[in-house]
């Protein structure tokens, strides 16, 4: 980790500090365990807390933002998973720099954003909820009620930045809407004064040449993209790690379906049985959340009759 870089200061660690329960509801990677990392941005007033997910390890990181206020509290941007990793991050500033009292869902599309937002304020009963204007969900628009919000305590960020009850410390815009054809893009562009911090969740973006810290503490997916065919060994050195995590910024970041080959199905399968590695974490994307005996039949004999211990995966 870099400079200013902050996981839980116990060197034990647990695997239940890292657990996200609710995972099914947006079931993508890592599940249900998810680190944590902490860094302080401007000293004693901003910090940034990155956790990550991703599909068929495309990972990237997610960022949640703590801005102390003035005289004391905390302004929450875009909450993470509250696992009791970050939660207990967190409250090392809540003892030093006061109560979080506003919590900001500052996307109207991003179901990985809304997803952690409910759970997060609860851990939280005094703190006040807003949410960007024209909020709506799919295949239903629900009320932010059911979508696990507090009723009493949410309330929807005006257009006018004035009419917040922080409007003595940051400015703020509503970005958007722009239809995307299922549903609309907005976002919430905040401004806070004193340091001179712009923060944005989707609108901006800034790759690394190299992995993030938060992308290292698995090294797997990023081996997972260094490889050029199935059957690669690679090893775990600096150089695959940034070759594979500039591929998956490629992937996630520029390319689209319609110009990517897609490879006969045959020839797919044909080549992952002659991959040298045999594990449920090479294959899970492919054959496991189908659910069905095909699933199960594959993975047999992929990991061989005697590999397979767990009766959840091998069930036929």
């Amino acid at each position: 980790m870099t400079q200013g870089e902050t996981t839980p200061k116990s060197e034990k660690t647990n695997s239940r500090d890292f657990s996200w329960p609710f995972w099914p509801i947006v079931p993508i990677y890592p599940y249900g365990q998810r680190r944590t990392i902490r860094k302080e941005i401007v000293k004693d007033t901003i910090w940034t807390f990155d956790q990550l997910q991703g599909i068929f390890y495309v990972i990237v990181p997610i960022r949640m933002t703590a801005i102390k206020l003035e005289p004391e509290g905390l302004l929450i941007y875009a909450p993470v998973a509250p696992t009791p990793e970050c939660i207990g991050l967190l409250n090392e500033l809540v003892a030093e720099h006061g109560e979080v009292k506003y919590i900001l869902l500052t996307t109207i599309s991003g179901i990985e954003h809304k997803v952690f937002v409910g759970p997060f304020a609860r851990r939280f009963p005094n703190a006040q909820v807003f949410v960007a204007p024209g909020h709506w969900s799919f295949p239903l628009n629900l009320p932010l009620s059911w979508l696990g919000l507090p009723a009493k305590r949410t309330s929807v960020l005006p257009f006018d930045s004035s009419q917040t009850p922080f409007a003595d410390q940051f400015d703020l815009a509503i970005l958007g809407p722009i239809d995307l054809g299922l549903g609309w893009f907005a976002e919430v562009a905040l401004f806070h004064r004193r340091s001179h911090t712009l923060m944005i969740t989707d609108s901006v973006v800034s790759i690394s040449e190299n992995p993030p810290a938060i992308v290292q503490f698995d090294s797997y997916p990023l081996l997972f993209h260094a490889k050029d065919n199935a059957s690669d060994i690679v090893a775990d050195t600096p150089e695959n790690r940034r070759k594979g995590w500039q591929r998956i910024a490629l992937f996630a970041m520029y390319f689209r379906p319609s110009v990517l080959e897609i490879r006969n199905w045959g020839i797919v399968l044909s080549n992952a049985f002659k991959a040298p590695e045999r594990s449920r974490k090479l294959i899970s994307g492919y054959f496991l959340s189908s659910g069905n005996q095909i699933g199960s039949v594959l993975l047999r004999l992929w990991l061989g009759e005697d590999d397979c211990l767990s009766p959840q995966f091998c069930k036929l």
